[in-house]
């Protein structure tokens, strides 16, 4: 079958497609489309003979636009960095509850840090809001810290390993319960901002807030004043609004608050593992089946 990947050439993908006996061809002559711009750079219209676009990321809202205007289904990459995402929420969660930000360069800052240091282990509640695949990748990895778990999914259907779970219509009720939030869901129109003022004066005063999500999960400027303000204890970021979070930013000078650079996924991670993951979707491509990753342009994910 072949194949066309467009507008970057990722080589470890390409090795991996073509060690399995695929071609890479000119999108004129390819069978699907493996498409990894960044939404602005989409071949619209797309030629009759692409019978689908494969995408490297979980989240699909940078291409969504042509996703709507497209005859053709679409796959995402879900569960394709289920462990990769999880373990980089641990790295962040861990970093601000051990208060790594106020490390001054000195054994002087132990002080500072033992005040401001809080354990998982200690009779605490996370809430994992977004409990997909990552979501309960986490959940395993959380457990052996021995926190309470409260999943939020699109359901509301028991996750395992979660202590409760709430549909994502009834989140108002999580904030007040929790003293550490992780953000994985999709951003969609639903989810926008759902993290805002009113969620955070809501949470108890120590409640840290983590995003790996998206950055528009979070009213940024709601989340500046909750933490000026005291309603929150500090947040761990490796998404923001805007991205890149520009260098003025009072975020960046918080010791409350730690940031990284879109990283808990790296752009190596993604050329690595793609290529196995749109073989297997081309596979059931070719027989004719559903897309094992299909994406619902109306819903977002």
């Amino acid at each position: 079958m072949k194949y066309a990947i467009e507008p970057k050439p990722w080589e470890e993908t390409i090795a991996v497609l073509d060690a399995a006996g695929f071609e890479r061809a000119a999108l004129s002559d390819a069978s699907f489309l493996i498409y990894t711009g960044d939404g602005t750079d989409f071949p619209d219209p797309l030629p009759e003979n692409i019978g689908f676009v494969q995408i490297p990321s979980a989240g699909v809202d940078h291409v969504l636009d042509a996703m709507k205007g497209s005859s053709v289904p679409w796959s995402n990459a879900a569960g394709v960095y289920d462990n990769t995402v999880a373990e980089s929420t641990i790295a962040l969660l861990l970093a601000q509850l051990h208060a790594h930000r106020r490390v001054n360069g000195t054994f002087d800052s132990y002080s500072d840090m033992e005040a401001h240091t809080s354990y998982l282990y200690d009779d605490k509640t996370v809430a994992i809001i977004g409990a997909g695949g990552i979501g309960k990748r986490l959940i395993t990895m959380l457990s052996g810290f021995g926190p309470r778990i409260i999943a939020v999914n699109r359901s509301g259907n028991p996750v395992e390993g979660a202590d409760e779970t709430y549909p994502i219509a009834e989140v108002d009720k999580v904030w007040p319960n929790v003293d550490y939030v992780v953000l994985i869901a999709p951003l969609t129109p639903d989810t926008h901002h759902m993290v805002d003022a009113e969620a955070f004066k809501q949470m108890p005063d120590h409640a840290v807030v983590v995003n790996v999500g998206r950055g528009p999960l979070i009213n940024t400027e709601d989340l500046v004043a909750a933490l000026e303000a005291g309603e929150i204890a500090g947040a761990a970021l490796d998404v923001t609004d805007p991205e890149p979070l520009p260098e003025e930013h009072p975020l960046w000078q918080d010791q409350r608050v730690v940031i990284t650079p879109h990283i808990a996924n790296t752009q190596r991670s993604v050329r690595e593992k793609i290529g196995a993951h749109t073989i297997k979707v081309a596979t059931a491509f070719a027989a004719g089946k559903q897309l094992p990753t299909l994406v619902d342009p109306h819903a977002g994910y």
